[in-house]
């Protein structure tokens, strides 16, 4: 029997939705941050170095773009710079990426096993895992430790 759902056609009381917008706006400022942080990482985990150029490379921004970025992410103490040596985390900085990242990864798993390509997987990730809160990526984790990619190749099968 399938469940029907009517939450989505009906108003939530003010504080609810207000609380709703505020969360999202606040992911909204943290993404770019975060994407940058993410990023670092994971070229210095690879063993490359962070460089300025690499950075607006991978995202597809302008130098300068990256340069008012590092300036800002500097500034909150994510990052450091060292003259012709590039980019470093910080440890708040590293500490960032790793949550990042395991968001990252509970989402792209989630959306795998739902049956998404990997290439949709991969990008719809990168973009759902700043809005994501700890309530849902803790039912996402459930879902796919309880079987949901073996439900789903089975629905897909029907």
């Amino acid at each position: 029997m399938q469940q029907s759902f009517d939450t989505a056609d009906t108003l939530p009381d003010a504080q609810t939705h207000s609380e709703g917008f505020r969360i999202s706006r606040v992911a909204r400022q943290h993404a770019i941050i975060e994407d940058y942080v993410e990023l670092i990482a994971d070229l210095l985990d690879e063993g490359q170095g962070a460089r300025q150029v690499d950075l607006a490379t991978r995202l597809g921004v302008s130098q300068p773009t990256v340069a008012k970025m590092l300036v800002r992410l500097s500034d909150e103490g994510l990052v450091a710079r060292k003259p012709y040596r590039g980019i470093f985390l910080t440890p708040d900085g590293r500490e960032m990426a790793e949550k990042v990242r395991v968001r990252h990864r509970i989402v792209e798993a989630f959306l795998l096993a739902l049956g998404v390509s990997p290439c949709n997987a991969r990008i719809d990730a990168e973009g759902l895992e700043h809005y994501v809160g700890a309530e849902t990526l803790e039912a996402f984790q459930l879902a796919m430790d309880a079987g949901l990619d073996t439900f789903m190749q089975k629905a897909r099968k029907k």
